[in-house]
């Protein structure tokens, strides 16, 4: 599978990374049979569309106004805001029907829109929030999809990180793998939520993959998914990711805890076995 390729392998750059399929690709975890092309084709139609719209393909401030007023003003492309933590967010397909999403996913739409119109625009990982930046060379602005598309200042960046200092490394780029990791880890939380293990532990699955070797990040996976794996009655995949949680933390504060676990866990095995 694509994003099971371009997680696992970190020889692969990120201009060789797109978006849009792994986005999708993603999305298949609530849409198992989901096709790819169509979704792909509407992004074609809003670039193309778009790019009827300008005046100027070399004017970087036409570019993003005339981008705010098509896709956010003309086909209400917005922010939900009513229900935030709803998978279908988090799904490519279902943000461009339903014309509506998170931050990051309404960014990795204008940004893959903007590179089919090799316009510059790239993803900025704000703490709580997520927004995008053009810039040409000539013209720079920060834009956040999510409230309109509106352009904002680095000032208006770090409010809505809640941040209480103006840190300027929060305004650094972020790699399209750091997108794509974002992106599971809202999916990710939207089925917490919702009580649907299944489809978290696919989440998890994801995250463990792109998570580097002996990390703090493959061992907080690797526990959440454990107890994911408990709630499911997988119990021996389960045990497994646990024992890997206590290698990766030797000294976790929770080992105690994890400890019962696992022997709940052999218990349960002996019992059946």
């Amino acid at each position: 599978m694509y994003l099971q390729l371009i997680l696992s392998d970190p020889e692969i750059q990120d201009t060789h990374i797109r978006l849009d399929r792994a986005a999708l690709e993603l999305a298949t975890i609530q849409y198992p049979d989901l096709p790819v092309e169509p979704s792909l084709d509407r992004l074609n139609e809003l670039a193309s569309s778009l790019g009827d719209r300008l005046r100027n393909f070399n004017d970087g401030r036409d570019f993003v106004e005339t981008a705010q007023r098509y896709l956010f003003g003309e086909l209400g492309f917005h922010g939900n805001e009513e229900d935030y933590f709803d998978p279908l967010n988090s799904c490519l397909n279902q943000v461009l029907e339903r014309r509506t999403g998170i931050p990051v996913t309404l960014s990795v739409m204008y940004m893959e829109i903007a590179r089919r119109l090799a316009m510059p625009v790239f993803g900025i990982g704000l703490p709580r929030h997520f927004v995008i930046q053009f810039d040409d060379g000539n013209y720079a602005t920060y834009i956040d999809p999510f409230h309109g598309g509106r352009t904002i200042t680095p000032r208006e960046c770090f409010m809505l990180a809640g941040a209480t200092v103006a840190d300027p490394m929060m305004l650094r780029r972020v790699s399209k793998k750091d997108i794509i990791r974002r992106m599971i880890q809202n999916l990710q939380s939207g089925y917490l939520k919702r009580n649907d293990w299944t489809r978290a532990a696919q989440t998890l699955d994801l995250l463990v993959l792109a998570a580097p070797e002996r990390s703090h990040e493959l061992a907080a996976a690797s526990k959440l998914r454990g107890l994911l794996l408990v709630e499911l009655k997988r119990f021996q995949e389960a045990r497994r990711d646990f024992e890997r949680y206590l290698a990766l933390e030797p000294e976790a504060a929770d080992r105690a805890e994890v400890e019962k676990q696992i022997l709940a866990i052999h218990r349960w095995l002996a019992r059946v076995n």
